[in-house]
């Protein structure tokens, strides 16, 4: 299992830098997991657009689902698109106008999930979990069927302590980290603080921070983390195009 970081910055792009957006691949199945912008762009950059397999949402703000539409677009019209396979596009139901957005009839369809599934997707078998945010939002838990690794993606959320059973033992968790220690328990963002004491708890191998924020020093934000991580877990920081073997 490998993940491709495509955007990585939280709220809006900035400096050549654009917003949440991963390529989840394993073997030839290739997933997009959230969408924001730029996503397409870096997109090409590793994969022809037009051999996705689906794409998975957390929720539905703009920097989470910016380059939807010019992805829907890019296989509507692409001259060697072939128009025969529809794309899936998986999102919660809870925003019942975001949901229809997902189908565009002969192109995309929109599969609806909910938090008590066990979604199998592919290589992967997926789990859900509802998160602290201003608008309904899931984290998300891949577990690779044939080698039963782990891979956790928090989505948007503010501290939950639910998190550290839900991440348990992940081999990488991609966790939401958009402040600086010193604003712990926020209502929709975890603190780097927060991403490294979680991960602890949870023994994951590996964290890694994303949804980052524009401004500040990124260096500072991943010291804080390792430090409330401990030694023993590798705490690095999300880059557009960075791969991250799982």
């Amino acid at each position: 299992m490998k993940l491709t970081v495509l955007g990585c910055l939280g709220a809006y792009p900035y400096n050549g830098q654009g917003t949440t957006g991963y390529l989840l691949e394993s073997g030839d199945y290739r997933l997009l997991v959230d969408a924001g912008s730029t996503t397409l762009v870096n997109l090409e950059k590793q994969i022809d657009p037009l051999t996705l397999d689906a794409v998975i949402l957390s929720h539905y703000h703009h920097d989470h689902i910016a380059d939807l539409g010019v992805l829907q677009y890019y296989w509507q019209l692409f001259p060697t698109a072939e128009k025969k396979r529809i794309l899936p596009i998986y999102g919660h139901t809870e925003d019942a106008q975001h949901f229809l957005e997902l189908t565009l009839e002969n192109v995309t369809q929109g599969h609806p999930y909910v938090e008590s599934d066990e979604l199998h997707l592919g290589p992967f078998t997926v789990t859900f979990m509802k998160t602290i945010h201003p608008v309904p939002c899931y984290a998300m838990r891949f577990i690779e069927t044939a080698t039963g690794k782990v891979f956790v993606f928090t989505g948007d959320s503010g501290y939950l302590e639910s998190f550290i059973e839900f991440a348990a033992d992940a081999d990488l968790f991609l966790a939401d980290t958009y402040l600086f220690e010193g604003n712990e328990r926020h209502k929709a963002h975890f603190t780097s603080k927060e991403s490294g004491e979680i991960a602890k708890a949870a023994g994951v191998k590996q964290l890694v921070l994303t949804h980052l924020p524009q401004l500040g020093d990124l260096n500072q934000l991943k010291k804080e983390a390792q430090q409330a991580a401990g030694s023993d877990i590798l705490v690095e920081l999300a880059e557009p195009n960075k791969l991250f073997i799982i």
